[in-house]
């Protein structure tokens, strides 16, 4: 079989790392970050409030949690719009009992469909991030430049019409372009999320300036674990804990650690699955030097 002579075209074929977004660094070899108060372990959790849509288009795939059945797919669609009736209510009034101080990720289609979520929020002084339009609004490699800047400002231009200071972001299924963090950058979003390579927050190059990734884990995330992993309430609950445990462990006051969860409301906001998800929260801020901040608290206090 003979090599296409095209494959060695790759801009990127080099010794190390294949893009230029962030340099590859050992979490030892960073500076350290004392986050404020004596307090070891910065707690970043995330409430997702999405929309579905009854119909999304197949390509370039269905996000996680999508419509699965064929059209009209209604078991799932009134499933997912229970989380913004019902269990995001639930799961709020968890939090707060908690004392945990959430960052909300909102698709612009919720805000614009539930304003009264808005106004919950708003009144809880919880800090909100982008979304995405709704979740059958994709970032993927195949957008045409143009029409993902168009995407972003829309996502985005809903919720600070609203009145939001809007300056993190969550791309729907963490899928990107290779467009998405310049045109981030270049609409003054300071953090994203979706690059799970690091526990810690760090330092992204764009074309439009800087840019930092708080890594939102994949694994610690309830529609993960207890959807796609089929782990039982109990199971999550657990994880929760233990990552909790095992963050705080290796935290110092002078070289602190951070810890993510992200959170669905058609998932936990279940009557069956709220104590699992009190009992992690509770763990967690059980923890002596452990502390729940919004993503811009831990950014602030994590930059040089």
């Amino acid at each position: 079989m003979t090599l296409d002579p095209k494959y060695l075209e790759y801009p990127k074929r080099a010794h190390g790392m294949d893009h230029d977004w962030y340099e590859w660094t050992m979490q030892p070899d960073r500076p350290k970050v004392a986050w404020p108060d004596g307090n070891r372990l910065a707690f970043f959790c995330v409430m997702a409030l999405e929309f579905f849509p009854l119909n999304p288009p197949a390509e370039p795939f269905k996000a996680p949690g999508g419509m699965s059945t064929p059209y009209p797919d209604l078991r799932h669609y009134t499933l997912r719009d229970y989380g913004n009736r019902v269990g995001v209510f639930r799961v709020m009034a968890a939090l707060e009992r908690a004392g945990v101080t959430p960052t909300v990720a909102i698709n612009s289609k919720v805000a614009e469909r539930y304003p009264w979520i808005l106004k919950q929020i708003s009144e809880r002084g919880w800090e909100v991030i982008g979304y995405g339009v709704d979740m059958g609004r994709l970032h993927h490699g195949d957008m045409d430049e143009a029409a993902e800047r168009a995407q972003i400002q829309e996502a985005l231009g809903v919720l600070r019409g609203a009145g939001l200071t809007v300056t993190g972001w969550a791309s729907p299924a963490k899928s990107q372009s290779m467009n998405t963090l310049d045109l981030l950058a270049a609409e003054g979003v300071g953090y994203v999320t979706d690059w799970m390579s690091d526990e810690m927050p760090f330092p992204l190059t764009t074309k439009n300036g800087p840019l930092w990734s708080l890594p939102l884990q994949h694994e610690m995330d309830d529609q993960t674990l207890m959807l796609h992993y089929q782990h039982t309430e109990e199971q999550f609950s657990e994880q929760v804990s233990d990552q909790a445990d095992v963050l705080s462990r290796e935290a110092t006051v002078n070289d602190g650690r951070m810890m993510t969860l992200m959170i669905h409301p058609w998932m936990s906001g279940q009557p069956h699955r709220i104590g699992a998800l009190e009992n992690a929260l509770g763990h967690v801020m059980s923890i002596q030097g452990v502390w729940s901040a919004s993503g811009s608290q831990i950014l602030a206090a994590a930059k040089p």
